[in-house]
């Protein structure tokens, strides 16, 4: 099997976008320092990328739609990183891993997660959302009122679960679009978050 080192669909201009899409673009570029390449990869199809990135912003900013959320964004992060891992897209595991490490002030978590969450640095309600976030992503079909009960034991309601299910799910439409289109990560995300920012001396 074959890996493609260039992307199945070339991006286009970020100049030649439309507007509302450019002016995104270019506010992500420079808050980041660069353009991570989802941004450019969806934008080959205007309605589609507002479509996706409304839905991508009402869970993982929930307060850009003016709710709150019991998950911290280190969970979410944590949620995408790991069943993203289960689907084996390459994308989202490194661009993700990239914000938990920042997130959680944890150099190795998003690696942990990656690979076996139930050995990973993190909180038992942590584990028991990544518990069932797994089984979302993987066996939906067998979700039980159980697996309910063992989420509120860790303090997450109805609502929280909901957000659980919503990003697993979510994510499992990224990393298919990621796979099949040969979306590779930027390499500035490989090192993010991976060693403590060294101050100037005085």
């Amino acid at each position: 099997m074959s890996t493609p080192t260039t992307p199945r669909y070339p991006a286009p201009d970020i100049m030649n976008l439309p507007d509302d899409i450019k002016a995104k673009v270019l506010e992500v570029q420079e808050k980041a320092g660069f353009v991570p390449n989802v941004f450019l990869a969806f934008a080959r199809r205007p309605a589609e990328w507002r479509a996706f990135f409304a839905y991508h912003d009402a869970l993982m900013v929930p307060e850009s739609v003016g709710r709150s959320s019991g998950l911290t964004k280190g969970d979410r992060e944590m949620i995408v990183t790991a069943t993203s891992a289960a689907n084996k897209c390459l994308y989202c595991v490194v661009a993700h891993g990239a914000i938990l490490r920042i997130y959680e002030k944890k150099p190795l978590v998003a690696d942990q997660v990656a690979i076996n969450h139930r050995k990973a640095d993190i909180t038992p309600r942590q584990r028991a959302m990544l518990d069932f976030a797994l089984k979302v992503c993987q066996h939906s079909d067998e979700v039980e009122d159980a697996d309910f009960v063992a989420l509120h034991a860790h303090g997450f309601d109805d609502e929280d679960i909901w957000d659980i299910a919503a990003i697993t799910a979510f994510f499992g439409l990224s990393n298919r679009m990621a796979s099949f289109s040969g979306m590779m990560p930027n390499p500035e995300f490989y090192l993010m978050g991976r060693a403590p920012k060294t101050k100037p001396a005085a």
